[in-house]
């Protein structure tokens, strides 16, 4: 089933956001080589492509996981989660009707 895991920022966050961003990069990877992986990206704090020292709100991804506690699980474990990037995680079920 897919799932939303949708991440908000803490303020003053692209420090470290920019810093753990291979690794984070990395785990996405992973899921679009197995085929998981819908969307993925960040939030822009402002109405701009790049918000520049604005930085972002958050991030959205859309992936296929096997339960929600996988999900969430998954989100626990990124490195936006456990470096304190996020300060609050959603995760919940999604259902895909367009395109």
């Amino acid at each position: 089933m897919l799932y939303l895991i949708l991440g908000h920022d803490r303020p003053d966050s692209l420090a470290q956001r920019m810093a753990v961003r291979p690794e984070h990069l990395q785990r996405l990877q992973q899921l679009q080589e197995e085929g998981r992986l819908i969307i993925a990206g960040p939030t822009p704090a402002v109405d701009s492509i790049d918000p520049g020292d604005a930085g972002f709100s958050g991030s959205v991804v859309i992936a296929e996981f096997a339960s929600l506690q996988q999900a969430q699980q998954w989100a626990d474990e990124d490195p936006y989660t456990t470096s304190g990037v996020f300060h609050q995680v959603v995760v919940k079920p999604f259902k895909r009707v367009l395109p």
